[in-house]
């Protein structure tokens, strides 16, 4: 049995700024970090199990990952693997910039806007060896504070769907939310909670 609990970083400047967020190290936004403090406030006030929280290194991650850790009194532990999709020439960029440069449309999980940039194939199996260890170790209860491509990516494997399920659909959430999965004793997987702003609340 497991449980995991998934956020995806609050508000970040480059979420107001229109620049590329990416492998760029923005950081959180004032309401930013008023969101994260709510998230761990509600959560400390729900959870009673000892969890252990993995988080993407980036700024707007990290600091999302330490202001929670703060409030459950658990000290994060940083993976490069849960950083967000890397965009190549795109970072550092607008988002128009992106739009007007880009060199490829991604129609396949296969294409990449330019040829420095991750494909989503590349995500996903950069994201893979991480997730079958969680999946694998003895960890029954996690916190995952990353981004939303790369979640989304994460919500795919969970329910046990091919990398090529990406170019048709995908569980997408928004910043600040807070998804509830479990699996059960025979290795069922559930999403409980999708995506849930409330706890920025």
């Amino acid at each position: 049995m497991k449980t995991i609990i998934t956020i995806q970083h609050t508000e970040s400047v480059h979420h107001t700024n229109g620049m590329v967020g990416s492998w760029t190290d923005w950081s959180l936004s004032e309401k930013g970090f008023e969101q994260a403090e709510n998230i761990g406030k509600n959560l400390s006030a729900e959870l009673y199990e000892k969890y252990v929280i993995y988080s993407s290194d980036l700024l707007r991650a990290k600091q999302t990952a330490e202001i929670v850790g703060k409030h459950l009194d658990i000290e994060p532990l940083f993976k490069t693997e849960l950083r967000e999709r890397n965009l190549g020439e795109a970072v550092g960029k607008s988002v128009r910039w992106l739009r007007e440069h880009m060199e490829k449309p991604e129609r396949t999980v296969d294409d990449r806007l330019f040829p420095s940039a991750e494909s989503r194939r590349d995500e996903w199996n950069r994201l893979k060896p991480f997730f079958d260890e969680i999946m694998s170790n003895g960890e029954e209860y996690i916190i995952i504070i990353s981004h939303g491509d790369l979640l989304s990516v994460f919500n795919a494997m969970w329910l046990g769907f091919p990398v090529e399920s990406l170019e048709k659909s995908e569980l997408f959430g928004v910043s600040g939310g807070v998804s509830f999965l479990f699996e059960n004793s025979e290795g069922k997987r559930f999403i409980k909670k999708m995506s849930d702003t409330s706890y920025m609340k």
